[in-house]
């Protein structure tokens, strides 16, 4: 599989700490290992992010992304759970 960022998940990723952006790099490496893993606790999305799904980084921070099609998915914004459904 390979992942895509959109502009707006980079500028997000581009605010994060350090820390956080570690615990992303190591998410995301288990997403490509197997997305449904349960320790990323991936769902679908509702709300404003209807039709697309979500993974948790850390307790309060989760990833939005969207397959594409069977091989490619694009993740379009990381932030915390109440900026993201508020």
């Amino acid at each position: 599989m390979k992942i895509r960022f959109h502009k707006n998940f980079d500028k997000q990723y581009g605010k994060l700490k350090k820390e956080q952006e570690e615990r992303v790099k190591k998410r995301l490496a288990l997403f490509l290992k197997n997305p449904l893993h349960p320790a990323l606790g991936n769902h679908p999305s509702k709300g404003k992010y209807n039709g697309y799904r979500s993974i948790n980084i850390t307790g309060d921070l989760r990833a939005i992304y969207k397959f594409i099609n069977e091989y490619d998915c694009i993740f379009v914004t990381i932030d915390t759970h109440s900026n993201l459904y508020s």
